[in-house]
């Protein structure tokens, strides 16, 4: 996809993901094998690919250069207005900013982190219609939280949520499941959940950012992780959520597959 056919998305929403990890090619290999991903150079230099399903873009691959601390991750990105100005609102709410503000490609853009340490990006500029100019994106994504309420009020204060602007996003509140859910004309754009432990040992357990992406069966996409030397979990069930399987990839990276993801909480 060239720049021209790229877009400015609205501010708030979710706009990109993006795993770093440290063997670009295995990256590749492993989601190419799982996901049916083919990839294409980005125009974030050699060191990044874009994949891609049916020839639209889904997500981004990075190698993390040697020496780096980075922890191998999936990072959703939040497109905003200015980059300066969320970064700063950031820190005045007690996150953190672990990189930027920098120039990358056509936009700029800021690594950062709420308060309790869950992962996520900021994106000033045009980007592929990844969550915009589709019937529905090819990732949705769920914050895990210690309390959902008190990390809406974090997001919101960052992104304008529930500002009533015409196109905005709007946020509802499901105390009984402290469950909150984002939406933007009418679709679900995030949803955040309670029930995170900051103290666990797990991973996934710990407040996060999960991307879940949908498979067209479930059974295939986690054989296929195994084969390919990732860890799998239990699959789970729910009415509302269908059926999902978080999956660690061999360079440490966690995400969910769901046959049905969700559009309601």
């Amino acid at each position: 996809m060239t720049v021209a056919e790229q877009s400015t998305p609205v501010p708030g929403i979710p706009c990109w993901v993006s795993l770093m990890t440290r063997d670009l090619r295995a990256g590749q290999d492993f989601y190419g094998a799982v996901l049916g991903w083919t990839f294409r150079s980005g125009t974030l230099g050699e060191g990044f690919a874009v994949a891609l399903v049916d020839g639209l873009p889904v997500a981004g691959i990075g190698q993390i250069a040697p020496g780096l601390p980075t922890a191998v991750s999936w990072t959703p990105y939040f497109a905003v207005e200015d980059v300066d100005a969320a970064t700063a609102r950031v820190r005045e709410r007690g996150g953190t900013i672990a990189v930027g503000p920098i120039r990358l490609g056509p936009g700029r853009g800021a690594v950062a982190a709420d308060r309790e340490g869950a992962g996520f990006g900021v994106w000033e500029g045009r980007t592929p219609p990844w969550s915009f100019g589709r019937d529905r994106p090819p990732a949705s994504l769920e914050l895990r939280t210690s309390h959902a309420f008190d990390s809406a009020i974090f997001y919101s204060e960052v992104f304008d949520w529930a500002s009533e602007e015409p196109g905005g996003c709007e946020v509802g509140y499901a105390y009984q499941q402290d469950t909150v859910v984002v939406r933007q004309g009418g679709r679900t754009v995030a949803t955040l959940r309670g029930g995170g432990d900051a103290s666990s040992p797990d991973a996934r357990l710990r407040p996060r950012w999960h991307v879940r992406f949908r498979v067209a069966d479930l059974e295939a996409a986690t054989g296929a992780a195994r084969a390919a030397g990732g860890t799998v979990g239990p699959p789970v069930d729910s009415p509302a959520d269908g059926s999902e399987a978080v999956i660690r990839d061999p360079g440490g990276g966690i995400f969910t597959v769901c046959a049905h993801p969700p559009d309601t909480p």
